[in-house]
């Protein structure tokens, strides 16, 4: 039977969601890889203990992560019954729906009739009588903005999500779904855009966005699918993501890019940190940036990203140096 660590909360800090009451903590796991019916269940179940056990207590999935899809959602739930169900209302529990999920016009994107389906499906599928966060996964070009948000509202008022976010949201797409749910007491309290030093779209105005309108953010790929680790400082490894050529492929790692990972790794050695560590500080560094969403294909990933919470500080200096070497 599985005991957590009795000091899971003494390794752990947690930040407030916006002007919200929620707090969750600043390293976060996300179940998108390694977590699926092709993988080895007893590999992430060890995971998820890990990670409690350092004071992770966001889990974070969508209703297609797998593969297969859905399969993600189902071995947490096993995993939740087998182990955390007495620690539930110690967990935050996310899930997701907004991309393909299943055949016909009703299983992608955000009408109220696919949103609500979904979160009922991911709720069967892991066992549970709610989540603590629901979003929607991606904007809908074509379903009204507003049928999308009331959507959301109905989910809380319902009782299947105690709070509401959004997911690869454009800035003034941000404002106008934080105006309606605001005008509904809908509580949205959380943004998850991607963001890494390979990726820093968020800086030129949704950050601004977050901060005046009072959404926290947990930002996924801050480590840039594991270019922002020493995973490739030696070439590619025959079961790296790059390898698979699966969201991150080979000709990504260029010539330059593999130039800036090995400036960015001595700096961080410098620092006395991995460089996932000074990539994870790095992100958390913006004060609307709540927490960083890490992904690990075994537990000792999850024990380092920790440890960057031990190092957050970063001087003048080293943060014009990593813009020189971003340049």
């Amino acid at each position: 039977m599985y005991k957590a660590a009795d000091a899971r909360y003494q390794s752990m800090a947690y930040a407030r969601l916006g002007r919200s009451g929620l707090k969750i903590p600043r390293i976060s796991l996300g179940l998108w890889h390694n977590f699926g019916g092709i993988d080895r269940f007893e590999n992430g179940r060890e995971m998820l203990r890990t990670s409690f056990d350092l004071g992770i207590t966001h889990f974070d999935l969508a209703n297609n992560y797998g593969p297969p899809p859905g399969s993600a959602e189902e071995n947490f739930g096993r995993i939740l019954d087998l182990d955390f169900k007495p620690y539930r209302d110690e967990l935050i529990i996310s899930t997701k729906a907004g991309y393909d999920m299943w055949e016909g016009p009703y299983g992608n994107f955000g009408s109220r009739k696919y949103l609500i389906a979904s979160l009922d499906q991911s709720l069967k599928r892991m066992g549970l009588e709610y989540v603590d966060i629901f979003y929607h996964h991606r904007p809908d070009p074509e379903t009204p903005l507003e049928e999308t948000m009331r959507a959301l509202d109905h989910i809380v008022r319902s009782g299947r999500a105690l709070y509401v976010g959004i997911s690869n949201y454009p800035a003034e797409l941000t404002r106008q779904a934080s105006h309606i749910l605001k005008s509904m007491g809908t509580p949205f309290v959380i943004h998850q855009p991607s963001y890494s030093m390979f990726n820093r779209w968020i800086e030129a105005d949704l950050l601004t966005a977050l901060r005046d309108e009072g959404i926290g953010s947990i930002v996924f790929s801050p480590l840039a699918q594991g270019m922002l680790t020493d995973k490739y400082l030696k070439g590619i490894p025959e079961d790296s993501r790059a390898a698979r050529a699966h969201f991150l492929r080979p000709e990504h790692i260029s010539e330059k890019r593999l130039e800036q990972i090995f400036q960015l790794n001595q700096l961080a050695r410098e620092r006395g940190q991995t460089l996932a560590q000074m990539a994870l500080a790095w992100v958390l560094r913006h004060e609307e940036v709540t927490s960083a969403l890490i992904g690990a294909s075994r537990a000792e990933q999850i024990t380092d990203a920790v440890g960057a919470l031990d190092h957050l500080e970063f001087s003048p200096e080293e943060l014009q140096h990593i813009e020189d070497i971003l340049k």
